[in-house]
């Protein structure tokens, strides 16, 4: 029996007949990676290929590497198998693989949403047979509104806050939530100030995106400068010493898990702004939908209660265990411990 296009081995997901690895988790000497985050583009690997927007992101982050960039459409060979970029639609630079062998067309979507966020090229679908895929998001309960409407949220609570005489502090991971929420912050309000990780990730990217100017915050910042104004942070920065000075200040997340209350709770964060860089339930399945594959592989997320819906639909779906996982950091709730049982 022949070995599939794509296998799932130890190291990452393989192409024996390319002698090539999608976003590998060990070190290996082909690597072709999908887009820039942690989980998805490790250290270690010989030769990286990804596409061209996305080399100046993992170069930031890891350092002196053999790497190619590659357009959008692209196609090129590897050992006569054809590899060719399309836009993820997830952060700038996101890619999906696509991966054609004698006949047979595989997908790889690494992570990636529908919804055009304006500063990453956005999402297109591509015909296959066999269509990798997350499911971060994959339960009903999970339904983005639209992000205009959550801009307009945002600014008001910024506004709102700065009525008050307060600091609004928004967390949104560094690379790619940071540049998103950073693109539509309504600078008639106040000021932007960064911290030093969203601040050099930022400046990376300006060179591809018109992004609003920033203040980088330094042990020289005054805790008077900021009042009013906005700080943008990574999660991480939560209830660490780097935010003590900025009292009085007033909290928020963007992220998809703001959907559940209980996960804003926890996190001691006043206020929650659903916005997610990954599908919701209906993207999910419009996406898969779209691409007409009759084989659907989930690969992170809620793989087992999303792989049994697709089986009742009538798709050839199953699993298969990577490392990638949610940049966001998430750890699991009650309420999604509750959607789980409820939807099993």
């Amino acid at each position: 029996m022949k070995n599939p296009l794509l296998e799932f081995t130890d190291k990452g997901i393989y192409c024996s007949a390319a002698k090539v690895y999608l976003d590998p988790w060990k070190p290996v000497d082909k690597a072709i990676i999908s887009h820039g985050h942690a989980d998805h583009s490790r250290w270690g690997h010989k030769q990286y290929i990804t596409h061209h927007r996305n080399v100046p992101i993992i170069s930031h982050r890891l350092g002196e590497i053999s790497v190619t960039g590659k357009e959008w459409g692209e196609t090129f060979l590897v050992n006569n198998v054809k590899f060719t970029l399309y836009p993820a639609g997830h952060i700038i630079g996101s890619s999906q693989i696509r991966v054609e062998h004698k006949g047979e067309i595989w997908v790889f979507t690494g992570d990636y949403k529908t919804e055009n966020d304006g500063i990453s090229t956005p999402y297109e679908s591509i015909k296959c047979d066999t269509f990798i895929t997350e499911c971060t998001f994959g339960l009903p309960a999970f339904k983005w509104t639209p992000q205009q409407e959550v801009f307009e949220n945002i600014n008001q609570w910024w506004a709102e806050n700065k009525s008050e005489g307060k600091t609004s502090i928004l967390f949104g991971y560094s690379l790619g939530k940071a540049q998103r929420l950073l693109k539509y912050l309504n600078t008639d309000i106040g000021k932007i100030y960064t911290h030093g990780a969203i601040e050099n990730m930022t400046q990376v990217l300006r060179p591809l995106v018109d992004f609003p100017e920033t203040t980088l915050i330094t042990k020289e910042t005054k805790k008077e400068e900021l009042l009013g104004n906005i700080v943008l942070a990574p999660p991480s920065a939560h209830g660490s010493t780097w935010i003590r000075k900025m009292v009085p200040y007033v909290t928020a997340s963007a992220s998809g898990w703001m959907t559940f209350r209980g996960a804003r709770r926890r996190r001691a964060i006043d206020k929650g702004f659903v916005l997610s860089d990954h599908c919701d339930w209906q993207g999910l399945l419009s996406s898969i939908e779209a691409t007409g594959a009759e084989k659907i592989i989930c690969t992170h997320g809620y793989t087992e209660i999303f792989s049994r819906y697709l089986r009742e639909q009538g798709y050839d779906a199953r699993t298969e265990e990577t490392q990638y996982g949610d940049e966001e950091d998430n750890t699991a709730t009650d309420e999604t411990a509750t959607l789980e049982k409820q939807t099993s």
